[in-house]
């Protein structure tokens, strides 16, 4: 399903450290599949700047960094899921592959670890975005 240009998605990249959101962004860019919208970014770099984001709506996906400090993204992630209303998917980037335990614990739907592999993050990325959509796409009658 193709979607139409004036669409866009907000992608809400969280790190305290802006290497890391800089990676998601580049790694993602302006569309992550030919047949999603393009993309918006709202970077943020602490807890408060991320529930003030979700409760305010707008936001399609969450990118939380697992290594993170003083709060990590896999914390963040479980309370954002047990606290706001129509959570948006999470995907949690976490230190090593053996991590993806904790990734299961934190309720995120993907997770990709450490460093950003451009490929897995935009493959991970698009199948959360397609489902997002699918969930709003009206039904047929």
């Amino acid at each position: 399903m193709a979607y139409t240009t004036d669409e866009s998605l907000t992608v809400l990249v969280y790190s305290d450290d802006r290497n890391t959101r800089e990676q998601v962004l580049t790694a993602l860019g302006r569309r992550p599949a030919e047949d999603l919208p393009e993309l918006s970014y709202l970077e943020c770099a602490t807890t408060p700047a991320v529930i003030k984001a979700l409760e305010k709506g707008g936001i399609d996906l969450c990118v939380l960094d697992g290594e993170a400090v003083p709060a990590g993204g896999l914390g963040l992630g479980r309370q954002l899921k047990d606290e706001i209303y129509g959570c948006p998917p999470v995907l949690v980037l976490i230190g090593r592959p053996q991590d993806s335990w904790l990734a299961a614990w934190s309720r995120a739907d993907a997770a990709i670890s450490h460093p950003v592999d451009p490929v897995a993050l935009a493959g991970a990325v698009a199948t959360l975005l397609r489902a997002r959509l699918a969930k709003r796409a009206p039904v047929a009658r």
